[in-house]
């Protein structure tokens, strides 16, 4: 089934194509853009078989969303961050599972992940209340997952923080509509989204550190490879393979464009050993990052195939590579668009989408680069990381 989902975005690229000016000026993805892509599988594919998901390799998935990318952008990173929530969900509580999914296998779902709420124990649950940024494809969801962090009966984070994942269906929040106006991947929708003192029952809340570290998977008792591989190579992969994707979208946008140009000093770029030099270049870093990317994947699987327990060192490493791979890309990119003329700024050439969308997937969290790269090297030291220095690994 993985092949047929590629086959099936490929398929319906020239209408992304030319769709990619509605999203920009709606803000999102159109409601039949949306349709295709739910019709081709994307969203399916790391879910449970259970309910409709193919439970395919996560190399797949990866090479999917690269290529959604490479046509679209904003295309690209919805299907990376909405096709990894039935990952997760594939470990949460089997009664919030049959809600989301029982009735309808193509159910999307949501976030963002970050700690926008606060969440008050009360009895059965939690009730919670905050605002959180960056809910890509949110209009076409019914269900979303929220971070939120365990507060007192004032509505205090408590401390030491305690992190949850809470899982709320459409009814019970609010899509802030004019929220997202921003200079790139303009058509993921990416909107705010508002919770006002809304009960969650406890088997619709994970426990964000244990979903982080495995532990949730292993309490949940799953026996899949791909449900036991880290949150931390998880949900990265579907943003950074978007932003590869865009990158490769950048190359070939760049290749097309150069194709039959002459540079202002009258000679065609055909002939500029310069230009040439660069568009190699970036050609090969573009693809080494793309290879890193499915490598990374490859080899946690492996370790999980073989029995090995997946260590806080190996994390961190794969997210080094993961944050690596998409600084690699995009600075590929800008070696393209910076040799591609004047004419690269007009709004009526793609080249400029791709290289603001690639721009605009390098600014996500997952992407920044400090703790990554600090951990890591930290634990290749022989030492423990502790604190903010674990955060998203």
């Amino acid at each position: 089934m993985s092949h047929e989902v590629l086959d099936n975005i490929i398929a319906m690229a020239e209408d992304l194509r030319a769709r990619a000016d509605e999203a920009e000026s709606l803000g999102r993805l159109p409601d039949d853009m949306a349709k295709g892509i739910r019709h081709a599988g994307t969203m399916r594919m790391l879910a449970r078989k259970e309910y409709g998901g193919f439970e395919a390799h996560p190399r797949d998935f990866a090479q999917v969303v690269m290529k959604t990318g490479s046509i679209y952008g904003s295309a690209g990173w919805v299907s990376g961050i909405v096709g990894v929530h039935p990952w997760q969900l594939a470990f949460a509580d089997p009664k919030v599972q049959e809600e989301v999914l029982g009735s309808d296998s193509d159910t999307w779902q949501a976030s963002p992940y970050m700690p926008g709420g606060v969440a008050v124990p009360v009895e059965g649950g939690y009730v919670l209340s905050g605002r959180w940024q960056f809910s890509s494809g949110t209009d076409h969801c019914d269900w979303i997952f929220l971070g939120a962090m365990v507060g007192d009966k004032n509505g205090i984070p408590i401390m030491p923080p305690q992190s949850l994942h809470v899982i709320m269906p459409r009814a019970d929040y609010s899509i802030i509509e004019d929220s997202w106006d921003v200079v790139g991947l303009r058509g993921t929708g990416s909107k705010d989204i508002v919770v006002t003192e809304q009960f969650i029952p406890d088997y619709r809340v994970m426990d964000g550190g244990k979903v982080i570290d495995g532990t949730a998977a292993e309490e949940y008792g799953v026996t899949e490879t791909l449900y036991k591989m880290p949150w931390s190579t998880m949900f990265p992969l579907g943003i950074t393979s978007a932003t590869i994707g865009i990158a490769e979208g950048v190359l070939a946008a760049g290749v097309a464009y150069q194709r039959e140009r002459v540079g202002a000093t009258g000679t065609a770029i055909k002939d500029d050993p310069y230009t040439l030099h660069a568009l190699g270049e970036a050609a090969a870093e573009i693809d080494a990052s793309r290879q890193q990317v499915l490598t990374n994947v490859d080899r946690m699987w492996d370790r999980i195939e073989a029995g090995e327990t997946i260590t806080f060192e190996q994390r961190a490493e794969g997210r080094r590579n993961q944050t690596r791979a998409a600084w690699r890309a995009v600075r590929a990119a800008d070696e393209i668009f910076d040799r591609s003329g004047g004419n690269a700024l007009r709004m009526d050439n793609p080249l400029q989408r791709f290289w603001r969308d690639a721009h605009a997937g390098l600014h996500h969290a997952i992407h920044v680069s400090s703790i990554p790269y600090h951990s890591s090297a930290l634990s290749s030291l022989g030492a423990d990381p502790q604190g903010t220095l674990r955060i998203m690994i």
